[in-house]
């Protein structure tokens, strides 16, 4: 991946064959000038949407290292993602989530191998006592933004962009999210509709709603070590955990339907990086809980303590993905799952 040159003077996080005449405005005028620098990554102009697929394993006990053998063999199989990465979530009660996040950026081959593996996956025939699940949202570059606090580890749908941009002006203000996203220079996105649940035995379907919200918010400690190490674990991370917690037990008070805290694993081990991921009825929804409260505040107030002590030498590495979709642009499926996992228990 390149990079435009640090120190440059900051650019739109909307990439040039994005950017329309406004008939929203930004939450910052021209010259606002960004606290620190952050970075967003650039595909090709010839990328017009993204398909990300969650496919989530749960399980108690030992991993059924079989089911994902399977999985690993349909991702190196034609038509297979471009990335994907691995993660896994212990529920209190023991239960154990392991999700496979693949990343297309043509949505005509991820067409293509779902009609192939979808069977493999979610079929009667791989129905073995596991809960299986597919949340997958195609959102448009226009419906799409991500954020890097640093150069030269992109992570999730970033790993297939031809690069990063140079340090960028919509970040460091409550509404930058909203800001990065192409499609909020002349829409609201605003979301209509609520999730209509379908029941078939243990087989359940999701149809949600318009203007659905998709966040990846992760965090990387791998470099880190000594005093910043145990600020980082000691300090910051047990916040962010309660929040996090509070989306998954509480958060449909609030329009999440759905929050994993996930720790990543390479080579089926668990290391450094975790990130929470989470579904929203909206992207007004996120904002209200980011911008006002107290869980994300304290999350907020912890990782500025940090950053402030740290300075320039920080080495922690921050980065989320959010995105909206339409009606047609998002597919759920569980087949055996833990009742109120995902989006089966958003709606009625």
């Amino acid at each position: 991946m390149t990079a435009g040159p640090p120190g440059a003077v900051a650019e739109s996080a909307i990439p040039e064959h994005l950017r329309t005449e406004r008939t929203r405005h930004r939450r910052i005028p021209d010259d606002y000038a960004p606290p620190y620098p952050s970075f967003v990554a650039r595909s090709s102009t010839q990328v017009r949407q993204v398909v990300m697929a969650y496919l989530g394993l749960q399980f108690t006990g030992e991993l059924p290292a079989s089911a994902l053998n399977v999985l690993d063999a349909a991702f190196a199989g034609d038509d297979g993602p471009g990335h994907h990465d691995r993660a896994r979530q212990v529920h209190p009660d023991g239960t154990v989530d392991v999700v496979s996040i693949a990343y297309w950026d043509d949505p005509a081959a991820f067409d293509r191998w779902f009609a192939v593996h979808r069977e493999s996956w979610l079929g009667d025939r791989a129905r073995d006592g596991y809960g299986r699940w597919a949340e997958v949202l195609r959102p448009t570059v226009e419906g799409h933004e991500t954020l890097f606090s640093a150069l030269g580890s992109p992570e999730g749908v970033a790993v297939l962009a031809d690069g990063f941009s140079g340090e960028i002006q919509e970040h460091g203000y409550w509404g930058g999210m909203r800001d990065r996203i192409p499609l909020s220079q002349t829409d609201a996105m605003a979301p209509a509709g609520e999730p209509v649940v379908e029941r078939d035995g243990g087989r359940v379907r999701v149809r949600a709603g318009r203007g659905i919200c998709l966040i990846r918010s992760g965090q990387d400690w791998t470099d880190t070590d000594g005093d910043e190490r145990a600020m980082y674990l000691d300090d910051v991370e047990p916040v962010l955990r309660a929040g996090m917690d509070f989306l998954r037990d509480e958060g449909h008070s609030i329009g999440c339907y759905c929050n994993r805290y996930l720790t990543v694993l390479e080579g089926g081990e668990p290391v450094d990086r975790s990130f929470g991921m989470s579904w929203w009825r909206g992207l007004d929804a996120l904002e209200r809980w980011s911008e006002s409260h107290p869980t994300h505040l304290a999350i907020f107030g912890a990782a500025m303590k940090y950053l402030t002590t740290m300075g320039p030498a920080a080495r922690l590495r921050l980065y989320h993905e959010v995105s909206v979709a339409g009606a047609d642009e998002q597919y759920f499926e569980y087949v055996d799952c833990r009742e109120g996992t995902g989006l089966a228990g958003a709606g009625s």
